[in-house]
């Protein structure tokens, strides 16, 4: 974050946060919704361009208060049309975020953590350890950057039109912070975005999906990567906390809060460890007649790994062994590998300062 450090920082703070504040400025609560707007909508950080507040609350607000975004650090640009920014995090450290543009929608993939602790053996993040939460403002402020660089869309649109978060750290575990985002991402007053644009990814952290299925019922994603106990445990640690099971019912009673809901299973190919035939069987069995999507996701190599992707005939007998038993699997298409930003290759710049071991109280989780 850059200056203004001793000043109450407005972004990512929450509209009941915002208009408890213009109440101790002796102010009426609709000064709240309208800020917002400015922030968010029309990208304003200076509080003199505000022109329906008055010069003495324009004055308030800036003794007391600023609006500080997270610095970017440096914007990299593939051939495919991906962006990737780095965000300054402190001490040296870095958070990347993505943005990948599509004819019919543009998405952002945010991070929520400096690094991870839950150390999935396929992913950069993890292999980078973990350092800390990122805040509210750090979180929302790279959805702000990206809506404030990025051209329009030819329809008038903002350039981001989905958030997910699937960039570095896992969400669940930096609860109380990330719910604000949400809120700010879906209110009408901020970026007005459908519940079914927000999705939250998870490898399975299972109280906090059964608490934001009450509070913001988002879009979920769920990094499951392999379909028995045994294996999952292997590649996916938080599995020994929380195995499949326990997962999948999670699962189903979110989905259950909202008709016509799906859960989008996330799983990962790696070649010869989750990749065969028999490996589809198993997923198919736990997902047959539920509200379940799958999205297949081509590992992507980085430094250091010993996993290999699968080869194009094997996904493809993988996504078919699924559909000949009517669940719906699609093939994600890798973007932005030139420049290290596909799934499962964002490490960013990461200082470990957790022991990595299995218990929410190891893992980064914050709660309330």
């Amino acid at each position: 974050m850059t200056g203004n450090a001793e000043k109450l920082n407005l972004i990512g703070m929450s509209l009941d946060e915002l208009e408890a504040l213009f109440a101790d400025f002796g102010e009426k609560p609709y000064r709240a919704r309208q800020l917002l707007q400015w922030m968010y909508q029309r990208g304003v950080t200076d509080f003199d361009a505000m022109t329906d507040f008055s010069k003495s609350l324009r004055a308030k607000l800036a003794e007391r208060a600023a609006i500080t975004l997270p610095r970017v650090d440096s914007q990299h640009e593939s051939s495919d049309g991906t962006v990737k920014w780095l965000f300054a995090s402190g001490s040296g450290q870095r958070v990347e975020t993505v943005y990948i543009p599509e004819p019919a929608r543009g998405t952002l993939c945010i991070s929520s953590q400096v690094g991870c602790a839950l150390d999935c053996a396929f992913c950069a993040t993890g292999a980078q350890g973990f350092n800390r939460n990122l805040t509210a403002a750090e979180i929302i402020g790279q959805v702000w950057h990206a809506n404030t660089v990025l051209p329009r869309r030819p329809n008038g649109e903002t350039a981001v039109t989905n958030v997910v978060f699937m960039g570095m750290g896992e969400p669940l575990a930096n609860y109380r912070n990330i719910v604000p985002v949400l809120e700010l991402l879906i209110s009408d007053f901020a970026y007005g975005l459908s519940r079914r644009r927000v999705t939250v990814s998870t490898s399975g952290i299972v109280p906090h999906i059964e608490k934001l299925g009450d509070e913001c019922n988002v879009s979920l994603a769920v990094s499951l990567h392999a379909p028995s106990d045994e294996l999952r445990n292997r590649i996916v640690p938080i599995n020994k906390l929380h195995p499949i099971d326990e997962l999948l019912d999670s699962c189903w009673r979110y989905a259950a809060k909202h008709a016509n809901r799906f859960i989008t299973f996330e799983y990962v190919l790696l070649r010869n460890v989750n990749d065969s035939l028999a490996h589809a069987e198993e997923l198919a069995k736990l997902l047959i007649g539920k509200p379940a999507k799958v999205n297949l996701i081509p590992f992507n190599p980085f430094p250091g790994t010993s996993f290999e992707r699968s080869g194009a005939e094997t996904i493809r007998y993988f996504q078919n062994r699924l559909r000949d038993h009517g669940i719906v699997a699609t093939t994600r298409r890798t973007r932005g590998d030139d420049i290290d930003a596909a799934c499962g290759q964002l490490a960013g710049k990461v200082s470990d300062r957790v022991r990595r071991r299995l218990g929410e109280k190891n893992i980064g989780v914050a709660t309330a």
